[in-house]
């Protein structure tokens, strides 16, 4: 199968897959697997996915939609798009289901409608599409579509933070250090920051290194902190550069150098 030729759509895929570029956003989408079935279709032609998914195959439909979500092979269409995955979502297809609710969320090819969002975040969550789960924490945690519940909100960051969600491990870290929705927590905030920190999110690397800093749910270690503050202001996170200058004030020349060492070692593993 000519795969290469499709290369644009296998990126969007993986991108989609990928969780997170940014730990508190949910602009972020993640497919939750790429199946075979999604590989056949995307080595499909045109005229044959086309064909294919109007005789209902579910597959087909749903990267027929992302071809219009992308403009890869037809002209760039949110509304087609919203129709394909519409068609693919309910023959239960999880990541339709999660596109067409972030299609509601957003307005992007249809009227933005919270409940609609919500909805079709809860089919493909139930599925245990893990970024569907996510976007259905931050809708409980607005009240948005749904009644504002700070617990129903942890919940289901803690399902997406179990599945490697990066950012939802951030948030339930943020949930655990407020105690909102959540008992108060500081020793949790740090195991969850550190999961993140450890994917290279720059919000969790700065938290933990705040932690560390302070003592907070882990046991003082400023040349940790100064580890993790620097790493984060190499992403350019806001703040963390000035955290990494206070550090440096109180530690000594040999905890500095240590500190550095080490965020070369984490750099290069």
């Amino acid at each position: 199968m000519k795969i290469l030729k499709y290369w644009p759509i296998l990126v969007a895929l993986v991108v989609l897959r990928a969780q997170n570029q940014q730990s508190g956003g949910k602009s972020n989408p993640a497919i939750g697997r790429i199946t075979p079935e999604i590989v056949r279709a995307l080595a499909t032609g045109m005229p044959e996915l086309m064909e294919a998914a109007a005789r209902g195959d579910k597959f087909s439909q749903f990267v027929l939609g992302m071809r219009y979500d992308a403009g890869n092979g037809v002209p760039k269409d949110p509304a087609q798009a919203v129709g394909w995955y519409r068609k693919a979502a309910a023959q239960g297809v999880a990541d339709a289901q999660y596109l067409l609710g972030s299609k509601y969320d957003e307005g992007e090819g249809v009227l933005k409608d919270a409940a609609q969002a919500v909805e079709w975040y809860r089919k493909s969550a139930d599925q245990g599409h893990a970024m569907a789960q996510f976007s259905l924490g931050f809708m409980y945690a607005a009240g948005n579509g749904v009644p504002k519940d700070a617990a129903q909100a942890v919940g289901w960051y803690r399902k997406a933070a179990e599945q490697g969600v990066v950012g939802a491990q951030f948030v339930l870290g943020t949930r655990y250090e407020a105690g909102e929705g959540i008992p108060k927590d500081a020793a949790q905030a740090v195991g969850w920051y550190r999961k993140a920190a450890e994917q290279g999110d720059a919000d969790a690397q700065n938290n933990l290194g705040l932690a560390y800093m302070k003592g907070n749910g882990v046991r003082k270690d400023l040349v940790l902190a100064y580890m993790w503050a620097n790493l984060a202001a190499a992403q350019s996170r806001q703040g963390s550069g000035k955290l990494r200058d206070d550090l440096e004030r109180i530690m000594t020349q040999g905890q500095i150098a240590e500190a550095q060492k080490l965020s070369r070692e984490w750099k290069s593993k």
